[in-house]
């Protein structure tokens, strides 16, 4: 049965180095909590996987739009070289898609670029001027040298007494509840 407050995010762990935070991660991983994340001044070789962070669609996404630019590019210029306004200048055949391969190359890239923002900002739900962990007051040190491990409260296995005594258990120097309203 899990025990739930109206307005509770989560709860989250505070750890000093980043060993501690990895080691936490992967136990909560093996605990069997699935909703977590890990907030770190700096990138940490692991944390990724141990937190269970799934695959990015971003690559796919950039792929597409690279695709769509090029067959843009491409369609357009055979579009308007042989269909709307054919002209035989030189003897050369009306498809001459050498010359059509500059700006079919630079539709891809600004194709492939555009969808890779955007993709990166919709998947990252970016911007974010607030977010619920901004309600913790020790998580102001996420910045400069703290390591903190959050566990959703829509996490299936969440339950607030046991949740936190895990926390307590994988050695977190403070335990905090992270409220959606302040």
């Amino acid at each position: 049965m899990t025990e739930h407050r109206a307005h509770l995010h989560g709860l989250m762990g505070e750890f000093e180095t980043p060993e501690q935070l990895l080691s936490a991660a992967e136990k909560a991983r093996e605990a069997g909590y699935k909703r977590v994340d890990a907030y770190t001044p700096f990138p940490i070789e692991g944390l990724a996987e141990a937190i269970g962070t799934r695959r990015s669609w971003v690559p796919l996404i950039t792929f597409i739009g690279g695709l769509g630019g090029g067959l843009t590019a491409f369609g357009l210029q055979y579009w308007v070289a042989v269909i709307t306004y054919p002209q035989n200048i030189g003897g050369r055949s009306l498809n001459s898609w050498p010359a059509f391969i500059p700006v079919t190359f630079e539709l891809t890239v600004l194709g492939a670029s555009i969808f890779a923002v955007v993709g990166m900002l919709a998947f990252n739900k970016l911007p974010q001027p607030y977010h619920p962990v901004f309600n913790v007051h020790r998580f102001a040190a996420a910045s400069t040298d703290r390591f903190f491990l959050c566990i959703e409260a829509r996490d299936p296995k969440f339950n607030l007494s046991e949740t936190a005594r895990f926390l307590q258990g994988v050695n977190a120097q403070h335990v905090s509840e992270v409220n959606d309203e302040e």
